[in-house]
């Protein structure tokens, strides 16, 4: 199973990149990275890793599993979680990044609960609305959960990686049948994992 990894952070995929992105991709990626930083704080992964890793491993999935050069996916890529996981507005991504960068970001990000709205029914309605999502959205989401479970035996709690990982099979793997490398790698990671089934 293909692991991609972050761990060197954005100047050294910065270089490696520089063959497949233009310069200024390259720039407005420089801007989108520093943003995700500065919003993100000390926010860590549950194995403790600083949280923009997971952020950058989402846009290597789409550079160097799939070969996506479309700047926007990237920037939505990067900045996937900010309007979720903290005080950043969806308006905010707006302003700095670009209409199509926002609409991917609100596509992947859990809107808030309703009143009277159980957390467990809140998540399988988020879930269930990617159904319908544009392409472009279900790539960036794809390459989310792809940084999120591809270590999976990593995480500290085994009953949320059991959960985590049935969630995953349940919601995620139907979405990937749209897209072939990602159907191939999570067909590969389902073998892999096959034990957290339970």
């Amino acid at each position: 199973m293909r692991i991609f990894t972050a761990r060197d952070g954005w100047p050294v995929l910065r270089v490696r990149w520089a063959d497949r992105l233009s310069k200024g991709d390259l720039a407005v990626l420089d801007e989108a990275v520093a943003f995700a930083v500065e919003r993100h704080g000390d926010q860590t992964r549950p194995a403790g890793e600083p949280y923009v890793e997971h952020l950058l491993e989402a846009a290597v999935v789409l550079v160097e599993g799939i070969g996506v050069t479309d700047v926007d996916l990237l920037l939505a890529a990067v900045l996937h979680d900010v309007v979720e996981d903290t005080d950043t507005t969806l308006d905010e991504v707006r302003d700095r990044f670009g209409h199509r960068v926002a609409t991917l970001v609100d596509w992947v990000t859990k809107p808030p609960r309703a009143d009277g709205v159980g957390r467990e029914e809140a998540r399988a309605a988020y879930l269930a609305r990617l159904g319908s999502a544009p392409d472009d959205a279900v790539l960036v989401k794809l390459a989310d959960r792809l940084s999120n479970v591809q270590r999976l035996d990593t995480h500290p709690r085994p009953e949320k990686a059991r959960s985590y990982y049935a969630e995953t099979v349940r919601s995620i793997l139907p979405l990937a049948e749209r897209h072939p490398w990602f159907r191939d790698w999570f067909h590969t990671w389902r073998l892999e994992f096959g034990a957290l089934a339970g």
